[in-house]
């Protein structure tokens, strides 16, 4: 029997001594995650929102931040060209590598951390990740060209690292809200996490057309970015540095909060199998507090005892392969990972849309350099306002009440007719810029209201804890893998056959096709969809097949193997291989 502790109150409560007389280590876990699981919406809740949030307005920010940089990378960079004809534009090779290396470094990241977090615990993993992008982000902001490296390559190596710091938060960010949150409001706390996307995108516009607004004088001189000389050359070349630079301002907030947020109590139990501290960490937790101080000696005593009776089998690699080729299991990462790669796919395909965009809506060129970064940063920040945010939070308003399998279905198949009408209709759009803007604020709108935001959510959920990060950074993985199908295959496929210095729409004519084939992904979606469980109001151990007399149960799973037997007066269990 664990020793009873000290504390608690009206505003605190104890939770620890509801459960501490009980001897059976199975039920005071039981007892333990149900107290977190129909716990009422607190500011502990709020404070782990924030905290997670934090870190994807981070990622979303340097992500999308480095769509304004490479511009005037150009400007300052590549004034020496050979062709007078692209002296201040970046090689399109070059733009595309800066890209790409993010992403590469972000399915690192996401496989790395998202197994470690498996390995060594959520809170020993959580906050390196965010050092680690500070650390990028600053030294980006820094760098410059030498004799012996060009600017390319420098920013590759930083962004390479930085991505995969990036990628390492998707899994830590959503398991740790998943396994700390109350199941009632669980996909609203995931999906405000992941919603922090938006804000980050629209901060990084802003900041944009802060600095922009800053240096006019400069650059208001300069009618072209081969023109952009002397001053003018001077400030852009401070501006991608401040814009760069301010992403790891966030992150230097939170950091604090992320190193010293306490471990998960389902991590302790399930795969620390340390009963006393995960009590106590859930009892810190509710009452914000880093971590719990359980008695040291009642906690060894309580370790050696439960080892064996613990009934959720070790995480080991036999059983991580025995689990996943069961069909039942194998569908739904299946189904995790499919959806992501498909998404992305698309998702990140239709930003080789945004010149067309803001050609449509009158935001793509200007008659000095401020007006035409000025453009730049005010057209994405109303593409970013008129379909992104709101998707966002229609889907924190709505993923506990409508559930995630049907506003993933009901996203693919908006955006698989979406894409259909583009690419089939595309030369008729083009020449009715109205009806192209709406055709893309409904996509973007959709994407969050839909598979962008619930392909974060569901794998964070479904799994068992002992594989939950290594199968949501598999997912996210698969994803980002689609992202660099997009920018490295369709985006040079959309200018096959056009002429050398072509612009606007003949610049992209094979775009209707690549459209048409994103339809094609999207489509490829909603069968994927089909793989995954809701997991609207259901608790976590009940997704992970370990409640007995639900849909998912799993025995095997569970650790409720054939021939498994109970001593009811002794509290304690053994399989038939234990005598």
């Amino acid at each position: 029997m664990a020793q009873k502790t000290a504390g608690g109150n009206a505003a605190f409560h104890n939770f620890h001594n509801d459960y501490a007389h009980i001897a059976d280590p199975n039920e005071r876990r039981r007892l333990a995650l149900a107290e977190i699981d129909k716990a009422p919406f607190g500011w502990y809740h709020v404070r782990a929102i924030v905290v997670a949030g934090i870190g994807f307005f981070t990622d979303a920010y340097d992500i999308f931040a480095i769509n304004l940089v490479t511009a005037m990378l150009g400007v300052v960079y590549w004034q020496d060209t050979k062709d007078p004809k692209k002296a201040g534009s970046i090689p399109e090779h070059s733009d595309t590598a800066i890209k790409v290396a993010t992403s590469g470094g972000t399915v690192i990241g996401q496989v790395a951390f998202g197994a470690a977090a498996d390995l060594v615990g959520r809170k020993r993993m959580y906050g390196l990740e965010l050092i680690l992008i500070i650390f990028a982000t600053l030294a980006q902001a820094l760098s410059s060209d030498s004799p012996g490296i060009s600017i390319v390559g420098i920013i590759i190596f930083w962004r390479v690292l930085m991505g995969i710091g990036i990628g390492g938060d998707y899994p830590l960010s959503s398991i740790i809200t998943s396994e700390f949150a109350t199941t009632k409001w669980r996909g609203a706390m995931m999906g405000s996490v992941f919603a922090m996307q938006g804000i980050g995108q629209f901060v990084a516009a802003m900041i944009g057309l802060i600095v922009t607004s800053g240096f006019k004088e400069s650059l208001i001189s300069s009618p072209t970015a081969a023109l952009c000389d002397g001053v003018c050359q001077v400030a852009v070349d401070k501006m991608w540095r401040v814009i760069i630079g301010f992403g790891a301002v966030p992150g230097c907030i939170a950091l604090y909060y992320r190193l010293t947020i306490p471990e998960t109590p389902r991590y302790t139990f399930d795969v620390a199998r340390d009963v006393e501290k995960a009590g106590e960490d859930t009892k810190a937790y509710m009452q914000g507090k880093p971590e719990g101080h359980p008695d040291e000696i009642q906690r060894v005593a309580t370790i050696q005892d439960s080892a064996n009776r613990l009934e959720v089998p070790k995480a080991s690699w036999s059983d991580f392969f025995r689990h996943y080729s069961q069909w039942r299991h194998g569908k739904v990462l299946l189904g995790t990972a499919g959806s992501w790669f498909t998404l992305d796919v698309a998702f990140y395909g239709l930003g080789l849309n945004n010149s067309i965009i803001l050609t449509a809506i009158g935001y793509a060129k200007g008659d000095s350099m401020y007006k035409i970064f000025y453009n730049t940063a005010v057209g994405n920040l109303i593409i970013v306002c008129a379909g992104s945010i709101p998707g966002y939070w229609v889907t924190v308003a709505l993923v506990d009440t409508v559930g995630r399998k049907p506003i993933q279905m009901m996203g693919f198949i908006m955006l698989t007719i979406i894409f259909i009408c583009i690419g089939f209709a595309y030369d008729k759009l083009i020449k009715h810029n109205g009806a192209l803007l709406a055709l893309y604020v409904l996509a973007q709108f959709f994407f969050n209201f839909g598979p962008n935001a619930t392909t974060f959510i569901v794998p964070g959920e479904c799994f068992p804890t002992r594989y939950r990060s290594t199968s949501h950074g598999l997912s996210a993985a698969s994803g980002k893998v689609g992202a660099i199908i997009a920018q490295t295959i369709f985006g040079p496929l959309r200018t096959r056959g056009a002429a050398p210095g072509a612009t606007g729409t003949a610049a992209s004519p094979w775009l209707n096709h690549v459209m048409q084939i994103f339809a094609l992904f999207m489509l490829l979606g909603i069968f994927t969809t089909l793989l995954i469980p809701e997991t609207k109001r259901k608790t976590l151990e009940e997704l992970a097949g370990e409640v007995p007399g639900t849909p998912n149960y799993d025995p095997i799973s569970s650790g409720h193997q054939t021939g498994y037997r109970t001593d009811s007066k002794s509290g304690s269990g053994n399989s038939d291989g234990e005598k």
